[in-house]
């Protein structure tokens, strides 16, 4: 017991070291985008404060409740420091969700704005930004939310359930992951609207809609239609999507506007969709998938054995 408590001891050490270390060179960096650039662009009005605001969003409260946190650490008081870090931890949340407007506000301001573009190429030349962009800089704080989820999962691992620090360690563990979660919700919004946005642009015309709030993209791919009644199969590319399934073919190559678009065929909605594997059980050359509509049954077909399984989990997964 006693060498395992040394043991326990040595690691929450090292991590507590390098907890500090890595606080210091993470407020380093935010300090020098405050100095440089927030501190300056506020003395000189280059920026209106809104746009100023928009930009950096809720970057100084972060650097502050990280100086204190960084304090307490040097002290040794890893409890204290963290139950403050944990009444402030949610102006990541909060930068997260401000960051997609950050970097369109900034790039609008490059192209519009002359006296901001030189003072930040300007900036960016000063030996402390080691050649790094602002847009470099910006996603800092997300970062280091990922880096302090695993810092604090290790210092519980091997603090001793008894200690007074155990509590502490349990309630940060625990908010870290509250906001991280938050975080990544954010970002699998923001990137399942790039891909709706995608395909809505892929698709000729505006008779299909599919950006609609609640839907999530799944996969697509090329599968072959198989004809009820005979005849050559179909090569066709299908989009899937939480609620539905999209059957597309190109349009013409030589349309003046849609050359490089797709024309939907067919929506299939698959709250009443049945799925099952026709073949495909076995290490066979790919497979055939069965979907069962209320008025109609889809068969489709691909050549590679993986690829119809992996459209047969998808589809399950979807339909269920």
């Amino acid at each position: 017991v006693e060498e395992q408590r040394a043991r326990w001891e040595r690691k929450r050490s090292r991590t507590a070291k390098e907890l500090l270390e890595s606080e210091h060179k993470y407020l380093e960096q935010l300090d020098f985008v405050i100095t440089f650039f927030v501190t300056i662009l506020k003395a000189k009005g280059t920026l209106k404060p809104a746009v100023l605001e928009t930009i950096f969003g809720p970057l100084e409260p972060i650097f502050l409740t990280s100086q204190v946190l960084s304090r307490q650490l040097e002290r040794g008081n890893l409890g204290l420091g963290l139950e403050t870090f944990c009444q402030n931890v949610e102006f990541y949340g909060h930068y997260a969700e401000n960051l997609e407007q950050a970097n369109k506000t900034l790039k609008e301001q490059l192209r519009k704005n002359k006296a901001f573009r030189r003072f930040k190429k300007l900036q960016e030349t000063r030996p402390q930004f080691q050649g790094k962009k602002l847009e470099d800089l910006l996603p800092l704080p997300l970062q280091r939310l990922h880096e302090y989820k695993h810092f604090l999962r290790d210092l519980l691992e091997n603090t001793s359930p008894n200690s007074a620090e155990y509590q502490k360690l349990a309630k940060a563990v625990k908010s870290v992951s509250e906001v991280s979660q938050w975080v990544r919700d954010i970002t699998d919004k923001r990137e399942n609207s790039v891909q709706l946005l995608r395909v809505q642009k892929l698709l000729k015309g505006r008779k299909t809609q599919v950006l609609t709030p609640g839907r999530w993209y799944i996969r697509e791919g090329w599968l072959l239609v198989v004809p009820s009644k005979g005849g050559e199969l179909k090569r066709r590319m299908f989009f899937l999507f939480s609620d539905i399934l999209i059957a597309t073919k190109p349009c013409h190559p030589l349309h003046p506007l849609n050359s490089n678009k797709l024309a939907c065929q067919a929506v299939y909605p698959l709250h009443q969709c049945v799925v099952d594997k026709v073949f495909g059980h076995t290490q066979s050359q790919g497979g055939l998938l069965s979907l069962s509509f209320p008025h109609k049954t889809l068969l489709l077909m691909s050549t590679d054995q993986q690829d119809i399984n992996d459209w047969y989990q998808s589809l399950k997964a979807a339909v269920r």
